[in-house]
């Protein structure tokens, strides 16, 4: 019995460890493809990067309904223990 649970362990060991390895190895070798030649309307020769989209306003929020849900989530929470 117990020498089946090390063999369990060891082939769990070396499922995970490969696993494990080969995500690592793959997300070194894939890379992302390059950026797409602009169109004739783009008014440079060169590609240019995106702009400077604002983040503050929607990090403000994202963080407001993250507050929110928690703060419903610890509602009903309290009200099942105080009903209890």
């Amino acid at each position: 019995m117990k020498n089946k649970q090390k063999i369990f362990n060891m082939k769990k060991l070396i499922i995970t460890t490969l696993f494990i390895l080969s995500f690592t190895l793959t997300s070194q070798v894939l890379t992302a493809q390059s950026a797409p030649i602009p169109p004739s309307e783009h008014g440079t020769t060169s590609n240019q990067s995106g702009g400077g989209a604002p983040i503050g306003s929607g990090l403000i929020i994202l963080l407001g309904m993250a507050g929110a849900y928690g703060g419903m989530k610890g509602y009903k929470q309290f009200k099942k223990e105080k009903e209890v």
